[in-house]
């Protein structure tokens, strides 16, 4: 699997760290937890099987012109009521343009992940997987009730088969 992923500017990514580490330390699933080297704060824009030979040229000459792209997350929610905790991205014109223009560039790619197509796409940061809803009160409480504002402003690719990252604009 390969993704398409927006990165924090470094204050964004700073916040989004600080609530890892305050639910870790209250004892709730976090992030924090995951040491793995690629593991940051990032918005996925997409999902597929494989790139297309020539995707990966589109979507850095697609993000070179759009980013940064101004971010101001909202609150925080288990999706689902039993998946991840995570704080919610605002959808700007800007942002949702973006994400469109990402799904035509991958128009024919093979796997789409249906939960980030343009109708079903829940903006979001992860700040813990499997979350259990009845602890929401608490990490919203441990979260605290900001609502950081920021940038994307680089984009990356991650691999799934092994777990690497390829910039595809900025810092990635």
């Amino acid at each position: 699997m390969r993704t398409v992923e927006l990165v924090c500017s470094p204050g964004l990514e700073v916040a989004v760290r600080a609530v890892w580490g305050r639910l870790a330390a209250a004892g709730l699933p976090s992030l924090a937890r995951n040491i793995h080297p690629t593991n940051r704060p990032h918005l996925t824009l997409a999902a597929v099987d494989e790139f297309p030979p020539g995707v990966e040229h589109r979507l850095t000459d697609l993000f070179d012109a759009a980013l940064p792209v101004p971010v101001a997350l909202d609150r925080v929610v288990v999706l689902d009521g039993s998946a991840p905790l995570v704080w919610l991205v605002r959808p700007t014109p800007a942002l949702t343009a973006l994400h469109a223009a990402v799904w035509d560039v991958l128009a024919e790619a093979d796997g789409h992940r249906p939960w980030h197509a343009p109708d079903a796409w829940v903006p979001h940061l992860s700040l813990a997987l499997r979350f259990r809803n009845a602890d929401l009160r608490l990490a919203r409480a441990v979260a605290g009730g900001q609502c950081p504002t920021g940038d994307f402003d680089a984009a990356r690719s991650y691999d799934g088969t092994d777990r690497s990252v390829t910039p595809l604009a900025g810092r990635g």
